[in-house]
């Protein structure tokens, strides 16, 4: 009998960015990781820029991504638990989702406790201090007028208008300098420990995977992303660790 005790975190595959070839390699990529877990994979947590554009039409969806799908569908239909996190990217996740594979969709944080460890999860954009213009458009985006506003666009029209503004977004962050792109994540998680303890603050967003220990034995952890890191992270009832799959090279 298989024994699934084993949570998994992963984000900002951004799937449909780049080139064709280059987001299915992603992808493909992605198949294989799900089938390295699936035999152990209580819950698995997508926290954010699963895509790098998402919005669900009341009969419509982005076309694509049929593998990666499929494979959730079969990891749900194993009795593993799925968790959605809204991105930036994909922030207009409504219940398609929930419908098709039971997941759970996440708009901002989610606190849970597992193992007798406390986790505090959330993809990573808009924590923090700074950053107020991002934060003021993160409500506006995902206001109801604005996406009622949106879905009377044609698909054609609307997909590829906020498919072009998700890529600059994107290209115009792989820009920036990342030397201390963790320094604000970390002082909001070490703000929220002078209150609540936690024993892990796992984001998304920022791109590089890095561990940092924080006050209180706490630990904040960065997933990463699968452009060029393919990084994780694994907790086993015991701990929470960051790992590489396929062994990409870091040098």
């Amino acid at each position: 009998m298989l024994t699934r005790n084993k949570l998994y975190f992963a984000s900002d595959f951004h799937l449909g960015t780049n080139s064709f070839s280059s987001s299915r390699e992603r992808e493909a990529r992605l198949v294989r990781w799900f089938d390295s877990i699936k035999h152990d994979a209580a819950e698995l947590f997508l926290m954010g820029d699963v895509f790098e554009f998402w919005f669900e039409y009341k009969t419509v969806v982005p076309r694509g991504y049929i593998r990666f799908l499929g494979k959730l569908a079969e990891l749900a239909d194993l009795g593993v638990k799925i968790y959605f996190f809204k991105g930036n990217h994909d922030m207009w996740m409504f219940d398609y989702f929930t419908k098709e594979l039971g997941a759970t969709i996440i708009s901002n944080e989610l606190v849970i406790e597992r193992g007798g460890k406390k986790f505090y999860l959330h993809h990573g954009d808009g924590v923090g201090p700074g950053d107020d213009m991002y934060k003021l458009l993160k409500k506006v985006f995902r206001s109801p007028l604005c996406q009622w506003l949106f879905a009377r666009l044609h698909p054609n029209l609307g997909i590829g208008i906020a498919g072009g503004w998700s890529q600059h977004s994107r290209d115009g962050n792989l820009k920036k300098d990342y030397t201390h792109v963790h320094s604000g994540a970390v002082t909001f998680a070490n703000d929220l420990l002078k209150t609540t303890h936690y024993d892990y603050f796992i984001f998304g967003h920022h791109h590089r995977p890095v561990v940092i220990n924080l006050d209180n034995n706490a630990q904040y952890i960065n997933l990463g992303e699968w452009f060029n890191f393919n990084s994780y992270v694994v907790f086993d009832g015991t701990e929470a660790r960051l790992q590489y799959f396929e062994k990409p090279d870091l040098t």
